[in-house]
């Protein structure tokens, strides 16, 4: 469990480098429009690609710390048995979803990588994209399923 802990810890790390970076590439770039006129090309394409990996980058985290959200309306007043039994069916079905996705996600980028397809200004090429989510999506179903089996866990083992 410390090695999943490790790989979400890392998976978020990751996520938020990429964050600051095209954070730092979108000022450079408004700056530049704002002050001199000149825009760096394909800011936009970098800002839509970095985020949706960042997106699937963090979900392991969520997923470890049991911070997704959650509709408690109808369970506030169940016993906490009940509530972890439910809480144990949901990470199945998070697991599977996940990993549902995560192969869906990997035939995409094949599909994407066959051909060719790339971004409109930049001729990024999208399989990379999908490349980079498909691990973390992965690393999520698993997290989820492991929780299912032994109960919820955090980084601390508490």
């Amino acid at each position: 469990m410390k090695l999943l802990s490790l790989l979400a810890r890392a998976s978020a790390i990751l996520a938020g480098v990429l964050l600051t970076v095209i954070t730092l590439i979108t000022c450079v770039s408004l700056i530049g429009r704002n002050t001199i006129g000149v825009t760096l090309v394909g800011d936009y394409e970098l800002t839509a690609v970095t985020a949706g990996a960042a997106v699937a980058l963090f979900l392991p985290w969520c997923q470890l710390k049991r911070e997704n959200i959650v509709v408690d309306f109808f369970t506030a007043r169940l016993s906490d048995r009940t509530n972890a039994q439910l809480d144990r069916f949901g990470s199945f079905l998070l697991g599977g979803a996940m990993l549902l996705l995560a192969w869906r996600t990997a035939v995409g980028g094949l599909s994407a990588y066959d051909s060719q397809t790339t971004s409109m200004m930049l001729g990024f090429p999208e399989w990379i994209v999908y490349a980079f989510m498909v691990p973390p999506l992965i690393l999520t179903g698993v997290i989820a399923w492991t929780q299912t089996i032994f109960g919820n866990f955090s980084e601390q083992g508490e």
